[in-house]
């Protein structure tokens, strides 16, 4: 019985055993493989630190207005006569765009001239009757005085003969008239917009910490989304002297250059400001960046003891984001290599291979292909 026991107790030692020597054979022999198994690189692209001037910039959003914009009416009622002008044709400081029937103006303005024309010959006559003292001092100053009202009645007569004619205030562009002919229209009725498009106006407005900084005669980059990238040039033209205290923000009014007249009253636009000196700052792209809570950060691509390309990851500082570009405060130097892309494939350590036929577009003025 117990040499039964001893040999079960043998076999069993030896086959766990056995077992236990094949299992350290076998890690081993795989922790080999694992050692000696080619290191694929990852491809990435890269960028160059580089060191670019800026300048501080403010940015906001505003709307253009005209520099003189109103709704032309006239300050008498009447029957509209005749229309000079076409909806949105363009017009001169002057021009007579719509006429009110007049006909009993005319004919009352000639009744009073006629008889402000009759009053100067009394007046003429009784002068020479006065140089022969024929009548007294009195009687001539009675026919001036007749003369002067005269002539004053007229010319009342003549103002409101000339208010039945509307006429433009400024050059400008016509809207879309409100009357047509034969209509009745007291007065004050809107009868028709004239906007003056070059130069016009934007108004916008800025929080109050930037109110010692702005002021008339900066210049401003105006970017209108309806017209596409294009980027329109003014100067700040006057700065609201008080701050809303509601908003705490105070307004502002830029002047464009509008000679084509493609900027029109009402359009949303992006305005930046560029405030003091230019000073450097070091940029990558922004595809550069590992945007994390716990901080942002970066891999450079520098070579290890053993001249292969590896990526390390470094926390940095970033600063203000100009397009595609984003400048970093702390963290990097210049000329240094970042990786551009291919972030999601890197670990710290990682082998990697620089491919630039591919490189993401950086640019602190990106302009998209909508095409």
């Amino acid at each position: 019985m117990n040499k039964r026991m001893i040999a079960i107790l043998t076999i069993t030692v030896l086959v766990f055993g056995g077992t236990m020597v094949a299992k350290m054979m076998g890690n081993r022999m795989m922790n080999a493989y694992l050692n000696n198994m080619p290191e694929t690189p990852v491809t990435v692209s890269s960028s160059d630190v580089i060191e670019q001037q800026w300048t501080r910039q403010v940015s906001a959003v505003g709307t253009l207005a005209a520099v003189n914009g109103a709704s032309l009416t006239t300050e008498v009622a009447g029957i509209v006569e005749e229309i000079h002008f076409d909806s949105g044709s363009e017009v001169k400081a002057g021009d007579a765009i719509i006429s009110l029937v007049s006909a009993t103006d005319e004919a009352e303005l000639a009744s009073l001239e006629a008889a402000a024309r009759l009053a100067e010959i009394e007046r003429d006559r009784v002068k020479s009757l006065l140089a022969r003292k024929s009548i007294s001092k009195a009687e001539f100053d009675r026919r001036e005085t007749e003369l002067a009202q005269a002539r004053a009645n007229a010319q009342a007569r003549r103002s409101k003969l000339q208010q039945k004619t509307l006429r433009a205030p400024y050059a400008g562009r016509l809207g879309i008239r409100k009357v047509n002919i034969g209509q009745f229209v007291a007065a004050g009725d809107p009868m028709i917009a004239l906007q003056s498009l070059d130069p016009v106006h934007l108004n916008f407005t800025l929080p109050e910490q930037w109110y010692p900084e702005v002021d008339a005669g900066l210049g401003v980059r105006v970017v209108v989304d309806a017209l596409g990238s294009k980027v329109f040039t003014g100067k700040i033209t006057a700065v609201e002297p008080t701050i809303d205290s509601n908003t705490r923000n105070f307004a502002v009014q830029a002047t464009l250059a509008n000679p084509k007249k493609v900027l029109r009253p009402g359009m949303f636009a992006r305005v930046e400001i560029s405030l003091g000196e230019p000073h450097s700052v070091l940029t990558v792209p922004r595809t550069a960046i590992n945007f994390n809570p716990y901080g942002n950060s970066v891999f450079i691509l520098s070579k290890d003891k053993g001249g292969k390309l590896r990526a390390q990851q470094r926390l940095i500082q970033t600063g203000e984001v100009r397009g595609d570009v984003i400048a970093v405060s702390e963290g990097l130097a210049l000329d240094e290599i970042v990786a551009s892309s291919g972030l999601l494939k890197l670990r710290n350590g990682s082998l990697v291979n620089i491919n630039n036929e591919v490189v993401p577009q950086a640019s602190t003025t990106p302009t998209p292909d909508n095409g």
